[in-house]
């Protein structure tokens, strides 16, 4: 009798921290893909004020350019430190 009672409430602590470890898993996912939008939303927002304000001492092509530079070295910089923690 005591056994059986034993292992009713030995499982519903199995499902409350199963629940817990979802419900955890599901708020990480959550906060990341946040931060993701937040820092693609941050990236054109800047990119713009930069792309206006280039824009304005050199030809609109010359500005894509010096942009597309930007994006690339800074592209080029994390691909180079994401190898570096793989090996």
């Amino acid at each position: 009798m005591i056994g059986s009672l034993l292992r009713v409430a030995a499982s519903a602590a199995a499902a409350r921290s199963l629940r817990l470890a979802a419900h955890d898993a599901a708020m990480r996912t959550l906060m990341t893909l946040g931060a993701g939008i937040a820092v693609a939303a941050g990236a054109v927002c800047l990119t713009c004020a930069a792309f206006i304000l280039l824009e304005r001492q050199v030809d609109p092509a010359g500005a894509w350019a010096i942009l597309g530079a930007f994006w690339g070295i800074a592209g080029l910089f994390y691909f180079v430190a994401a190898r570096r923690r793989r090996v």
